[in-house]
């Protein structure tokens, strides 16, 4: 296997598995809750190019977006609704499920309906959410802020291991490069995976942001989803994070940088193809 084998084994659920060298598992789905039937149609979807090539796949919606660029964007929908259409999700599909946590007392509520805890990227230094989403013994996945180096998400991971929980995820999405830009730098997947030794994902659509870049909210450039995505599988990753979405130009957040649903079932086989080739080779 190319993954990384020295990091840990987190069992997300029975069925879904990461890291210890097993192939990339998929996480996917809309940046914010719009509607139960838009998280019905894309779990759907996603599901159905996932199983053919044995891809693992996490549904993810955000039920709350609180770290928009203005106060009048689109945020989603009360707790209560998100929480409700997540646990509907995962029961109806039978997939795990993803969500973003902002304030410590989100933890233990929104854990009894998902099974990662998502810690955004603005809030990866913020101890308490940490700690408060570790306390739940839910798996959490660590977004690595803007302005950290990789080895700096091992302080992160120590914080979520302090409560004895040991199921933890990192998550590449881009370093601050200048003004209203992002840059990957790909040496942070091995460097995260060695340093902290946990498996590491890689967020193929908040890389390509533009933050702040179109005034009231942030640009991006999809076009590029793919050449990171193949770059990443390529290097080792054990999790690949997109938001995806029917009509991107329509979408609610995020409508810059998320990828087509048309488009998801040959990148997706384009990853297997060169992970593949990464094994035998």
């Amino acid at each position: 296997m190319i993954q990384h084998p020295q990091t840990r084994i987190v069992e997300v659920t029975t069925e879904v598995v990461l890291g210890g060298g097993r192939p990339f598992a998929l996480i996917a789905g809309p940046c914010v809750i719009e509607s139960r039937d838009l998280c019905r149609e894309i779990a759907q979807t996603v599901q159905a190019v996932c199983q053919p090539l044995g891809i693992p796949y996490i549904f993810k919606a955000s039920f709350d977006k609180a770290n928009r660029t203005s106060v009048t964007s689109f945020r989603g929908q009360s707790m209560a609704e998100g929480l409700e259409i997540l646990a509907a999700i995962r029961d109806e599909f039978g997939v795990p499920v993803l969500t973003d946590v902002h304030e410590p007392q989100q933890c233990a509520p929104v854990a009894e309906a998902v099974d990662i805890l998502q810690i955004p990227a603005f809030l990866s230094r913020q101890t308490d959410l940490l700690l408060a989403a570790g306390e739940t013994g839910k798996t959490v996945n660590v977004k690595k802020g803007q302005f950290l180096a990789p080895w700096d998400i091992a302080n992160a991971v120590k914080k979520v291991e302090s409560t004895g929980n040991p199921k933890v995820l990192v998550c590449e999405r881009g370093v601050s490069f200048g003004y209203n830009t992002l840059v990957v730098d790909f040496r942070s997947l091995p460097q995260m995976a060695q340093i902290a030794g946990v498996p590491v994902v890689f967020d193929g659509t908040h890389s390509v942001q533009q933050p702040g870049g179109q005034g009231t909210s942030s640009g991006g450039q999809r076009e590029f989803i793919p050449h990171l995505a193949r770059a990443a599988v390529a290097v080792g990753i054990d999790a690949l994070f997109l938001e995806v979405h029917p009509e991107p130009e329509r979408a609610l957040s995020d409508a810059a940088t998320m990828l087509p649903l048309a488009d998801l079932a040959n990148l997706l086989q384009v990853l297997k193809d060169i992970e593949t080739a990464m094994i035998d080779g």
